[in-house]
Formats: C-alpha cells, sequence, structure tokens
C-alpha cells in the first residue's frame, strides 16, 4: 500500500461564503475519480478537519466531470468578516484538502 496525497491526483477550487466553505475536488484523470470516490468520503473529510470542528459535511458528486464538492460548515470562525484568522478561508483551507492522503495498491 501507498499513500498518495490528493494533490497528487486532483486539484481544488474553493468559495467562502459567511461561515461555509466549498471545495470542488476534481481529478487529473478519469481513472482516478474511482479512488477518489472510494476514500474521500464525508467522513474522511471531517476527520481531516476536525481542528476547524465542522457542524456539517456535505458531498456533491459530479461523476460526469471526475468531481465532487465539499460543502463544510461553520469552519470559518464566524465568516471572513467576523474571524481574526489570518487568511484561514478559501484557497488556504482548500490546499489543507488537497494534503489528505489516500492509500492505492
Amino acid at each position: 500500500m501507498q499513500e498518495i496525497p490528493l494533490y497528487d491526483l486532483a486539484h481544488a477550487r474553493t468559495g467562502d461564503k459567511g461561515n461555509r466553505i466549498n471545495i470542488s475536488l476534481v481529478a487529473y484523470r478519469p481513472e482516478d475519480f474511482a479512488l477518489l470516490v472510494e476514500q474521500v468520503t464525508p467522513e474522511a473529510v471531517a476527520r481531516h478537519f476536525a481542528h476547524r470542528q465542522p457542524s456539517q459535511v456535505l458531498r456533491y458528486m459530479l461523476p460526469k466531470l471526475g468531481a465532487m464538492n465539499f460543502v463544510l460548515d461553520d469552519v470559518l470562525d464566524g465568516g471572513v468578516n467576523d474571524s481574526l484568522n489570518l487568511d484561514a478561508h478559501g484557497k488556504a483551507l482548500s490546499f489543507h484538502l488537497l494534503a489528505m492522503t489516500v492509500r492505492r495498491a
């Protein structure tokens, strides 16, 4: 078994509104999408973001695009305008997801 960071298999796009962030994960190659579907579950993403304490993680599948979109609630310290954190939003959190690893034989 080999552990591979998501950034080797996919890229991400993100957006944030209020205290909610969405992160789209798009496989580089169609053959890697099944591995992402199997291992990058809402539960796995919630564990990976546990330090941000998401109240809910939803996953929306976009199989024809080889992509999935995650919506994480309550992870932005009240929102961009309310947060005292330095850029803990958008691109910073999408790269945090891309640092997550999956296992491949």
